[in-house]
């Protein structure tokens, strides 16, 4: 009997451990690098870009915390001038969404795509995926310089060889029901739609990193 339990007790120490479960997958991290849009300028937190970018991530089945690195009034310049800071480093998709102060000032074309140009090689350079969004012009009434800065941004995303949601006000800017009281901003109705938008690149980005 004392032979048998020795044996027994041989046999459990010689048998493998069973494996632990492995730990749970982090959620991939997206930031959005960007301007009044993205501060949720008007709007209560829950309600702003990147919640509802969370959100609508979350919709398409993918599982992600969205971070907001919006300043209000932001231009390109001022989003070149703290990308490395305000997007962090756990970060694995940077959505770009700055240049609509740059056409309320009037800033060149040029120096906007150059601006655009050095943000999105400051992240590629830190392994981060880029999205840029398109311009947040007007669409009617632009002129010339309208046309030259929307060129910015497909021009963009084609020589850096990264995503572009397109016009980022698309279905949003011709509506005043889904815009604030000033005319100019989205309201939290008009920010779900340019949300969805946004996931569906974000998501395909996000796919193409696991």
């Amino acid at each position: 009997m004392i032979r048998s339990l020795a044996a027994i007790a041989a046999l459990l120490c010689a048998m493998p451990a069973a494996a632990a479960p492995p730990p749970p997958k982090a959620a991939p991290v997206v930031t959005i690098l960007g301007d009044s849009i993205t501060a949720g300028l008007g709007l209560p937190e829950s309600q702003a870009a990147p919640a509802q970018l969370q959100a609508a991530l979350k919709a398409v089945g993918v599982d992600a915390v969205v971070r907001g690195a919006g300043v209000s009034g932001d231009t390109t310049a001022g989003g070149l001038a703290r990308v490395d800071f305000s997007v962090e480093p756990d970060t694995r998709v940077c959505v770009v969404e700055l240049g609509a102060n740059d056409y309320l000032q009037s800033v060149d074309p040029k120096r906007v795509q150059a601006n655009l140009v050095a943000i999105v090689r400051r992240l590629k350079a830190r392994h981060i995926r880029v999205v840029l969004t398109g311009s947040a012009t007007p669409r009617a009434g632009s002129g010339a310089y309208g046309r030259s800065f929307d060129a910015v941004f497909p021009a963009v995303a084609r020589q850096e060889h990264v995503a572009l949601a397109g016009h980022l006000l698309e279905g949003v800017e011709d509506k005043i029901a889904l815009k604030q009281a000033d005319g100019l901003h989205p309201n939290a109705a008009g920010v779900k739609i340019i949300a969805a938008r946004l996931a569906a690149e974000v998501a395909k980005v996000l796919k193409s990193t696991e």
